[in-house]
């Protein structure tokens, strides 16, 4: 069972006290309220039955008859009875009832000439049963209706019954909008750290101003700004590095090309050195051109030049300068976007080098688009990614299960690296799959655009730069 999140545990917990707090209030304000009406009811009934006997009492002492007449005039409410038992006969007046439906105890006291006063329910009435001995001698019973008391009791319970459940959905509905405020400075700190954990190190916490969030925002950004400048220290040293090697790295490939024309004027033993020679120092060139353009991404985000682009046309332009590049496939989807080109060929031509490297060539190029977004699918016929290697494979410096080795067709583990990093900065993301039939399957997802801006065309496709064959 999923748990409840905290924002919704604070909610219930502030509902569940609301409820408790006017739960015991409601019962309190119950117990108060139907005994005080009870209680004043069970007077006013007293006071009226004693008033009745002593009428009874007088009528009975005078002889003067009309007894009959007398107990109808006490009984003005239909809904009350009046019962007099004298000389072992009942008369009743008012509501009929059979006194065979009373309660035994109370016919017992009442004849025993004890006043009693009992609640009860005759024939499917509440009433107040009050049982007084007349002086003159018989037993006076008198029920008085319950009914609007009764109907006043249940109002009050479900008034307050209603009243405790308003209060808990009130109490939900506080608790919400009281942690969205106490956790919106969470909810910052997590949409910061995720920016920086995307690659956006200028992601800060803005300043608060309170006590206890103040340490949290400035330990937060100090962690980031010193981050951000180890992070932009290590690519001016990779690009210094790379920078200043780039003189020698020349005179090396020169004078190794010098030496390969002239391969045939030496011993066996020295060719081939020369060969390894030169593989290995075109191999260190082009790792040292990705270290350039790697260390130039990681200290700036400035420089990248964004316009409205058809992806099949960029893929095809890539592929026309590809040798044995399959045909590209396309569903016939706007695939408009708005990106930098350069980039982006660059994602293409990395893509092609890497199926070309290590999975015996590219065998399916496709552009389609899925809802929003769009879809670029590298296919190609090799043993595949293992599962544990998908992410790793992405990494600067992973060459997969060819970590170690070296030769000609063996590049520095860059190339992807550069994929997933321009492909980040253009909203996307990449990954590898297996491919239906075997093989490899890179995808490259990018969100598109709808239509083009007034002002925002898409260009004519230039020149294809070289890409990197260092994947």
């Amino acid at each position: 069972m999923p748990r409840m999140s905290l924002r919704w545990r604070v909610a219930v917990a502030f509902g569940l006290c609301s409820v408790m707090v006017t739960g015991v209030l409601a019962i309190v304000t119950w117990q108060l309220a139907s005994d005080y009406m009870l209680s004043q009811r069970e007077i006013s009934t007293t006071r009226q039955a004693e008033v009745n006997v002593r009428l009874v009492d007088a009528a009975l002492r005078s002889g003067s008859g009309g007894l009959d007449e007398l107990l109808s005039g006490l009984s003005t409410n239909p809904t009350t009875t009046v019962l007099l038992l004298r000389d072992r006969m009942w008369l009743t007046s008012g509501r009929p009832v059979d006194p065979a439906a009373l309660p035994e105890p109370l016919l017992t006291l009442a004849q025993d000439n004890v006043p009693v006063r009992q609640r009860l329910v005759v024939d499917g009435l509440p009433v107040m049963a009050m049982g007084l001995p007349v002086p003159s001698g018989g037993t006076f019973i008198e029920l008085f209706p319950m009914t609007e008391l009764t109907g006043t009791l249940r109002f009050l319970s479900l008034v307050l019954v209603g009243g405790t459940a308003l209060s808990g959905l009130f109490g939900i509905g506080l608790g919400l909008w009281a942690s969205r405020r106490a956790l919106r400075p969470l909810t910052e700190l997590t949409t910061a750290a995720s920016r920086v954990a995307r690659g956006d190190l200028d992601a800060r916490l803005p300043e608060q101003a309170d006590p206890d969030l103040a340490p949290l925002a400035t330990t937060f950004n100090a962690t980031a700004t010193a981050l951000q400048q180890r992070v932009q220290r290590d690519a001016r040293f990779a690009s210094d590095v790379s920078h200043e090697l780039r003189s020698p790295l020349t005179t090396m490939v020169n004078a190794t090309e010098l030496l390969s024309r002239r391969r045939a004027e030496l011993p066996g033993t020295a060719a081939r050195a020369v060969d390894l020679l030169g593989a290995e120092v075109h191999r260190f060139q082009r790792m040292v051109v990705d270290l350039l353009e790697i260390s130039r991404e990681d200290q700036t985000n400035d420089g990248q030049v964004r316009e409205t682009l058809d992806l099949v046309e960029l893929v095809r332009n890539v592929l026309i300068g590809w040798d044995d590049a399959p045909d590209l496939e396309a569903d016939g989807e706007p695939t408009l976007l708005r990106g930098d080109r350069r980039r982006l060929e660059r994602v293409v031509g990395n893509l092609l080098d890497n199926a070309g490297r290590y999975g015996g060539g590219a065998v399916r190029v496709a552009v389609c688009r899925r809802g929003e977004r769009l879809r670029l699918e590298v296919d190609d016929e090799g043993p595949g990614v293992p599962e544990e290697l998908r992410e790793r494979v992405f990494e600067r410096f992973a060459r997969g299960i060819r970590a170690g080795q070296r030769g000609t067709d063996s590049g520095a583990g860059l190339g992807l690296a550069l994929v997933a990093q321009h492909v980040a900065r253009h909203d996307g993301a990449v990954w590898v799959e297996d491919r239906p039939g075997g093989g490899a399957r890179f995808v490259v997802d990018l969100p598109a655009v709808e239509h083009l801006s007034p002002t925002s065309r898409p260009l004519d496709v230039g020149p294809l730069t070289a890409p990197s064959r260092s994947a």
